[in-house]
């Protein structure tokens, strides 16, 4: 039996973002509807939409960055 403990480590953080955003999502737009009511609740998730957005610029644009330098130099970088 073998452990590939980078699978391991990229499944536990995709569980993690999945999990934090859900619970930002539910738990943070659910309290913000029962205090303040549904036009606030659609407010909040806007703003946290405009949130990530430069969250996702910025995780794309390294992701493109380690696809470059792994294209560039095939032989010093394995593949993960």
């Amino acid at each position: 039996m073998t452990r590939d403990l980078r699978k391991y480590k990229r499944s536990t953080d995709t569980r993690l973002v999945v999990g934090a955003i859900l619970l930002l999502l539910i738990a943070g737009l659910g309290l913000i509807w029962l205090i303040y009511g549904f036009g606030a609740a659609v407010t909040g998730f806007l703003c946290i939409l405009a949130a990530f957005i430069p969250i996702g610029l910025i995780f794309i644009s390294l992701y493109g960055m380690d696809w470059i330098v792994k294209r560039a130099n095939p032989d010093e970088h394995r593949n993960d």
